[in-house]
């Protein structure tokens, strides 16, 4: 066993139900039924896809994981977790998809089961690979991330640049406003400066040429 160095300030994290620890952790032996379903909690937490769902062919593909697990105690694991209800299986070819049995997962599970292929549709789902950064400034600077404000982080990825989103988490930490609202009030309050900024640059370049145009216009080819 190598020795853990311990947690980075990078990490990312994932969602755990308090019903795991309750029902799950608390009552059962078996050490295959708990790693697999927190497998399928991590994998799942972190998917894009809108219904979220995982197949046995895309866990076996981990390597990582199935270094440290055999085949047949995955299908254990995976039977004792779908007996227990912690997890639902809906079967195919493939061995069938897992969905984690919550409200969402059961919607899911049964638009599948239904044959409404399109209201379960989902990405391949591969190993989450490291979370974009503005992920990690939230977790590090302000606390917990929620699915919901996931979402918006990832919009506010699109429109503002690093720097530019690294800036307003320090001065919200700085000023002891640690929420998502005032770093987003930051950013967009400094892009309004930086586009203020670049239009009164450019006013007085389109004034120049519009005097040349209009002083020199007789001689301007048209």
């Amino acid at each position: 066993m190598s020795t853990f160095k311990g947690f980075s300030d990078k990490e990312t994290f994932t969602q755990i139900p308090d019903a795991f620890f309750h029902h799950i952790l608390n009552e059962s032996d078996d050490l295959r039924e708990i790693k697999v379903t927190l497998y399928v909690l991590w994998r799942i937490a972190h998917m894009e896809s809108r219904s979220k769902s995982l197949c046995r062919s895309e866990i076996v593909a981990d390597d990582a994981f199935m270094g440290r697990i055999s085949e047949s105690d995955l299908d254990a694991g995976l039977e004792k977790s779908v007996e227990r209800g912690s997890l639902l299986r809906v079967t195919n070819e493939e061995g069938g998809f897992y969905f984690i049995n919550t409200p969402r997962g059961r919607a899911a599970a049964k638009a599948l089961e239904e044959g409404d292929w399109r209201a379960a549709a989902r990405d391949v789902s591969h190993p989450p690979r490291e979370r974009p950064n503005i992920f990690r400034l939230y977790e590090n600077k302000i606390g917990l991330l929620t699915p919901m404000l996931a979402e918006e982080l990832k919009d506010a990825e699109k429109i503002y640049t690093e720097e530019q989103i690294a800036y307003a988490f320090d001065e919200a930490v700085k000023r002891n406003k640690r929420s998502w609202k005032y770093v987003e009030a930051i950013l967009r309050n400094r892009k309004e400066e930086l586009d203020g900024k670049e239009q009164d640059r450019r006013d007085p370049e389109k004034d120049r040429r519009r005097y040349i145009e209009d002083e020199y216009s007789d001689f301007i080819e048209h």
